[in-house]
């Protein structure tokens, strides 16, 4: 499993994730920073934060 916390990239953000791959955690997370932080496009830039900060749980 993969996991992703909001905070990581945008401070103060409570919301994370836990997903089988980091395609679906992309997902989640376009639909999150499009809700609640009016991301209405998410920036090659910003996927690489989210991919950069996208961790392996057991």
């Amino acid at each position: 499993m993969k996991s992703f916390a909001c905070g990581d990239v945008v401070p103060g953000c409570t919301a994370s994730w836990v997903s089988s791959t980091d395609d679906e955690i992309l997902v989640l997370v376009a639909q999150h920073a499009s809700a609640a932080h009016g991301i209405e496009t998410v920036s090659p830039e910003l996927a690489q934060s989210v991919m950069d900060r996208i961790v392996v749980v057991s």
